[in-house]
């Protein structure tokens, strides 16, 4: 077999695109809250002193406060002081929030199968879009997902830890980690670079900060069985990172897709997930993607999985469901797809129901991906067994 670099990145909740994903899943939560049925589409957009929220919400909610959502989202970040080029207090906070389009309503609401007297319960909803979505689950890991992804997340956790932790009180919230992975084969077996951009305070020299990422944030992540031997760490590589987070670069509701999924390791359909309730498949459906994926890895059914779902906006059964196992299946792709047909049920509503989406559970999804945090419900093996 041949050996092959696998790359992959994450942030942390202080990267600007990953504040604005937050406050969008913050103010989707407080709907939620009060009513599991508000349909909503948040999207943010964050800059210098400025926090615009916009999109399309309906909901019997009797009120939520919107610019206390968001404010109390950026403290817990950890943009709290006003040298930080960004804070809490001081921000500007525009809420141009409309309700959503009751055409979009009316295909969510009926589906086509429901209008054409199809009345299965589970009929009734229609998807909230067209679109594809992908699952995946692989055992290189305990969490079923991509080492690459998997390590850099946990990296990005750890440097977000020692500067909430005081340990490394010099950090500062806006940073990202990447890594490159060696591969024989299908197998990782060595950590080729790892690289982390991490903001910090004026007062500290570019040595003791690549000195304190190696020693207290990347060496203790590295688990035992991927060799470190020959690792070249690449920290701050472009030089003083001062100014950072908002106050310095723009961040915009799902600009981090990839992060937020599997780190490149499948296609991806194009649609983000925060801010967006579970009637939008684009969040749902990628869930239970992930969910079908994982199960199917988790019975030994393959050693990786792909799962493809697609939705025309209206329509309550998906057009299209395929699975992919790259020749690793103890059965064909053909027989795990009709597994996945029936055992699964990915109708919108069913998905809802199966996953218990209405609850106010996304703020978690919105840093350090949307997969591989073992208390999401999509991330629950429970039908291995029987699959």
């Amino acid at each position: 077999m041949l050996h092959r670099l696998v790359s992959s990145e994450s942030v942390t909740e202080g990267h600007p695109d990953k504040l604005a994903d937050r406050i969008s899943d913050s103010i989707l939560d407080a709907f939620l809250s009060q009513d599991p049925k508000s349909r909503v589409a948040c999207e943010t957009l964050v800059t210098k002193g400025l926090v615009l929220v916009a999109g399309e919400i309906t909901s019997s909610a009797e009120f939520v406060d919107v610019q206390s959502t968001v404010r109390r989202a950026i403290t817990e970040v950890g943009y709290t002081r006003a040298e930080l080029g960004f804070d809490a207090e001081h921000v500007a906070v525009l809420n141009t929030i409309t309700g959503q389009s009751p055409e979009i309503a009316g295909g969510v609401n009926v589906s086509t199968e429901w209008r054409s007297g199809d009345r299965d319960p589970r009929n009734e909803r229609g998807a909230g879009d067209q679109g594809l979505m992908f699952g995946y689950a692989t055992d290189e890991t305990p969490e079923l997902m991509p080492t690459p992804i998997w390590l850099a997340h946990r990296i990005s956790r750890k440097l977000a830890e020692v500067r909430k932790n005081g340990s490394l009180a010099y950090l500062r919230p806006d940073g990202k980690s990447q890594v490159t992975l060696v591969y024989d084969g299908t197998k990782p077996i060595a950590l080729e670079t790892a690289v982390i951009s991490t903001q910090h305070a004026p007062d500290v020299s570019q040595e003791q900060i690549r000195a304190d990422m190696i020693e207290h944030v990347i060496q203790p992540i590295i688990p035992d069985w991927l060799d470190s031997s020959q690792v070249s760490y690449l920290i701050n590589p472009s030089g003083s990172f001062v100014f950072g987070g908002p106050g310095a670069d723009t961040g915009l509701t799902g600009r981090k897709i990839i992060v937020d999924t599997y780190g490149g390791a499948i296609p991806h359909g194009g649609g983000a997930f925060s801010g967006k309730d579970p009637t939008k498949v684009d969040r749902s459906a990628a869930y239970y993607a992930r969910y079908m994926a994982k199960n199917l890895v988790a019975a030994g059914l393959a050693s990786r999985v792909m799962v493809e779902v697609a939705y025309a906006i209206g329509k309550a059964h998906p057009v299209s469901l395929r699975v992919e196992s790259f020749g690793t299946g103890k059965i064909s792709d053909q027989a795990l797809s009709a597994l996945a047909r029936e055992h699964f049920d990915p109708r919108p509503l069913a998905i809802i129901e199966e996953l218990s989406l209405e609850n106010p559970i996304y703020v978690p999804t919105s840093s350090y991906g949307h997969f591989g945090q073992a208390h999401l419900p999509w991330e629950q093996t429970d039908r291995a067994e029987k699959l």
